[in-house]
């Protein structure tokens, strides 16, 4: 079957998943090229499937021809895709492991998608993002994890909320301070909520003050402070030893 027409109901329905609005009613999103549609295939979470005209995709999943016109509606990308697989959104809302980040207001899609990679690298189990948290649909978010966000839990709540069940349950509360805090090399755990804090502003205050330890990285005088991706990723190394 080919779809040529932008009219076509299925298309116009699609083409609002750009926008959060809509991918928050519908509990869709779209990802874009072969390595994201594999993944999504493998995390049992595709839904569709459009692929260009006179494009043969070698997948185990029906697809639907569509022209180039629609394509390039449908996409975000500068160079447009030949596969755009429609995805459902993770229906979890609860924490499933013992090795949790939880992000205070990370508003920046590429530390969120760095954030994520580095989590599955270092076998993190579960994200919590903040209510205010860059959207995890976000088309520039999806593209930075390169595919991992189909390979770990990841919610949104309130971190405080969080902070209070986990304490319950005995997992230690880590928060990032570089002024009053313990070298994260010397942190030995294998039960623990990390929390990182915005960009601009770091973790609030009052969540810090919720925390069992603060712990900050062990670094040169010259270096003031580091991207909060990039943080993240090397806390997540060493707890990971």
């Amino acid at each position: 079957m080919l779809i040529t027409s932008l009219d076509n109901n299925k298309i116009k329905k699609y083409i609002k998943l750009k926008d959060k609005k809509y991918r928050d009613i519908d509990k869709l999103f779209l990802v874009e090229g072969e390595h994201l549609v594999f993944e999504a295939l493998k995390s049992n979470r595709l839904v569709d499937l459009l692929v260009i005209e006179d494009y043969d995709f070698k997948i185990d999943f029906p697809y639907t021809f569509v022209t180039l016109n629609i394509m390039k509606k449908l996409s975000n990308m500068e160079s447009t895709p030949k596969v755009i697989g429609v995805v459902k959104m993770n229906d979890s809302n609860s924490i499933i492991g013992n090795r949790v980040v939880m992000l205070d207001d990370v508003r920046d899609p590429g530390n969120l998608g760095t954030i994520i990679r580095s989590s599955v690298a270092f076998n993190v189990t579960d994200i919590v993002l903040s209510r205010e948290s860059v959207d995890l649909y976000n088309e520039k978010v999806i593209r930075a994890t390169q595919g991992m966000i189909f390979k770990i839990n990841i919610i949104r709540k309130d971190i405080v909320d969080i902070i209070k069940e986990l304490k319950e349950k005995n997992y230690l509360i880590l928060g990032t301070n570089v002024k009053n805090g313990t070298d994260v090399s010397f942190i030995n755990t294998n039960k623990y909520a990390l929390i990182m804090g915005n960009e601009g502003s770091g973790v609030k205050p009052e969540i810090l003050n919720m925390c069992d330890k603060n712990i900050y990285i062990e670094m040169s005088p010259e270096c003031e402070s580091l991207n909060v991706g990039v943080a993240t990723s090397i806390i997540l190394y060493e707890l990971n030893k």
